[in-house]
């Protein structure tokens, strides 16, 4: 039996089981209504709904599906690194800036496996408007399978 998509699991867990009862959703605007991380339009997207805690992190919930497997049994190592990309860019709109990545580091500690749901959560750890650097992490099973360091410019003029 296959693992549920995101988009099931989101329905039928609510966002309470993904972070804190004190979540909220975070609105990321219609800055980019067919987003790969985030829409719920994107036919072949990750289909993410990222919910904010008090501590200015977000979280989401990634159930890891077949469809975004590299080898065997393992999710792509790019849609890992997405994944982390897309919780930093959330962060940013929970705090209301709408930036673009210009630099992001992965490391890759252990596979993240297929079938299994994942956790992805991301925080600002310096900011400098326009530019701000982030923290984000992938966890499974209560062991971290990648983080990252990323760097975000502002972009204006971007709703």
């Amino acid at each position: 039996m296959s693992p549920p998509s995101n988009r099931a699991m989101h329905k039928a867990l609510g966002a309470a089981t993904v972070c804190t009862l004190d979540a909220r959703p975070v609105a990321a605007g219609h800055a980019h209504p067919r987003c790969f991380v985030c829409s719920g339009d994107h036919p072949t997207g990750l289909g993410l709904t990222f919910v904010g805690n008090d501590d200015g992190s977000v979280m989401a919930r990634f159930a890891c599906d077949e469809s975004f497997a590299g080898y065997s049994g393992v999710v792509h190592g790019g849609v890992v690194a997405t994944l982390l990309d897309g919780a930093m860019t959330h962060c940013l709109f929970e705090e209301g800036h709408v930036a673009m990545t210009a630099d992001l580091h992965v490391r890759y500690r252990h596979p993240l496996r297929v079938g299994t749901p994942a956790t992805v959560r991301a925080w600002v750890t310096r900011a400098c408007n326009p530019l701000f650097e982030l923290n984000a992490e992938v966890v499974q099973e209560g062991v971290l399978k990648a983080r990252a360091v990323g760097k975000f410019m502002r972009i204006e003029g971007l709703p």
